[in-house]
């Protein structure tokens, strides 16, 4: 694409990646600069050879100032280099720049693209930021190493709400909510409980919740029934996939990653090295990212115009060998022959596929954090994470161990992997060599910092190995921690 220099026209920063991505970002650029996109366009290095020059991130220093600036990035598929303790590229763009929405929507292209769900439009907004995806790990023990599962009220209201915002742009009728909720009462039980607050801003719009594990089943049986879909980090990176996969090809898929200030838009496959350089691959699913990318712009007329004419050769059978039929397909193509083809139907549209229709329609609301007012927090207590592996693990000596050290705060419980050991317990339970010991204080009043440190000093002159504590509280009154499992 020829880079312009019209103040008027969209300023985006493009990755042409690895693999297969310099190769579909030439296509999509080509069919976007016919389609007379005009957009001005700044060069940015990510991925494989930044990596491999020894910046950890992938992230070529000199990139981030135009990020900011540009605030837009088209980003074709990178390879991260396998070994060496590398960190996904992806998951530090989205953090690093507050990307907090991944976007993705699933449709069927029934029936000139193979699929079980012919009647299938789903669009799924995944928390992009926090949950399990946060990285926090640990080894604590020799047997037994941690993975903390992190959720904010911020970061539930800001996707929530962008959810419905989606729904009510894009004219849609219903936000599905998928949650555990039934057993991590606390982090997904927040999202859950946020969600239902915001739903009440949006009474035209229906909202429903699910668990995710009957849900996804449900979307994978009839995705009709779902229309939005809204959930946290690491659900949503597996439903999205799922959803990807029933349209009949998950090269096909786009994605939006959105944040305040800065949004990025990309397929969602690989940079599938093995087939790099054979000019065979498939650039739909960065095509249409970059048809997202367009009605972020305000650019909707251009962006319908492209997804339109990519309708219309899907349509006529002309078909790159990913998703090549005999049966419905009419000409078998490499990349530059379906770009071509591409290109040639600008201005037509589908004859049988639904037009796409992007003229007009309005933005969704980006939302921002909302202060609230901090709750009263009180401390009640301690976890205190050992690890221990004496005399057949028998909790009952670890109890009396404990007793003999435990000064102001008493020892309530011990769990291991989450389950009551003692008091009672049952001898069938597994136990590793990472126990909790629960201190609260006796009157079940607060208790202060001071007795937790020494609690801590007294565990070590038990000969204790403290590998973790976890201080508990209670906000406005309620407990801020879980029950064990038995107690």
């Amino acid at each position: 694409m020829t880079t312009t220099t019209d103040a008027a026209d969209p300023r985006i920063a493009v990755a042409h990646g690895d693999g297969i991505g310099p190769e579909i970002m030439d296509a999509t650029l080509e069919i976007l600069d016919a389609a007379g996109a005009s957009l001005d366009v700044a060069e940015v290095r990510l991925g494989k050879a930044v990596y491999e020059s020894g910046v950890a991130s992938g992230v070529d220093p000199d990139a981030w100032s135009v990020l900011r600036d540009r605030s837009v990035l088209l980003k074709a598929p990178i390879t991260t280099p396998r070994g060496g303790g590398y960190k996904s590229l992806n998951v530090t763009l989205r953090k690093s720049l507050g990307l907090f929405a991944n976007v993705r929507p699933a449709v069927s292209y029934h029936p000139f693209v193979a699929t079980l769900h012919p009647n299938m439009d789903v669009l799924v907004v995944r928390e992009n930021e926090e949950d399990l995806y946060a990285g926090i790990e640990h080894r604590q023990s020799d047997e037994v190493v941690q993975c903390l599962k992190l959720v904010s009220r911020p970061g539930c209201e800001k996707i929530v709400r962008y959810a419905f915002e989606v729904a009510r742009a894009q004219g849609r009728h219903r936000v599905t909510a998928l949650v555990k909720d039934n057993i991590m009462k606390l982090t997904d039980g927040l999202f859950a409980r946020v969600f239902e607050e915001v739903a009440e801003e949006y009474p035209e719009i229906e909202h429903d919740q699910l668990i995710v594990d009957i849900g996804t089943a449900r979307l994978a049986d009839t995705p009709q029934d779902f229309d939005v879909v809204v959930t946290l980090n690491l659900y949503g990176d597996i439903v999205s996939d799922v959803t990807a996969q029933l349209t009949g090809s998950v090269g096909l898929a786009p994605s939006a990653n959105v944040g305040e200030t800065v949004s990025m838009f990309e397929a969602i496959h690989g940079s599938a090295p093995d087939i790099a350089g054979r000019g065979i691959a498939n650039p739909s699913g960065l095509l249409l990212a970059a048809v997202m990318m367009l009605q972020h712009l305000g650019r909707g007329e251009v962006a319908e115009r492209i997804h339109n004419a990519w309708l219309r050769t899907i349509e006529d059978g002309v078909h790159t060998g990913d998703v090549y039929r005999q049966e419905v397909s009419r000409e078998r193509v490499n990349t530059v022959g379906f770009t071509e083809a591409v290109v040639a139907r600008l201005g037509e549209e589908p004859r049988h596929l639904p037009p796409a229709r992007y003229a007009g329609r309005p933005a969704p609301r980006v939302p921002r954090t909302v202060a609230r007012t901090p709750q009263r927090k009180e401390l009640l207590g301690t976890d205190a994470f050992v690890e221990w592996r004496d005399h057949g693990r028998d909790p009952e000596r670890l109890a009396e161990r404990v007793q003999q050290q435990q000064g102001e705060l008493t020892l309530q419980a011990i769990t291991n992997r989450g389950v009551v050991v003692w008091p009672g317990g049952q001898p069938e339970t597994f136990r590793s060599d990472h126990w909790r010991l629960r201190f609260l204080d006796p009157s079940g009043g607060p208790v202060s910092p001071r007795a937790l440190v020494d609690l801590h000093g007294r565990l070590v002159d038990a000969g204790l190995d403290v590998i973790k504590t976890e201080n508990l509280y209670a906000f406005d009154g309620e407990r801020g921690f879980s029950q064990a499992q038995g107690e």
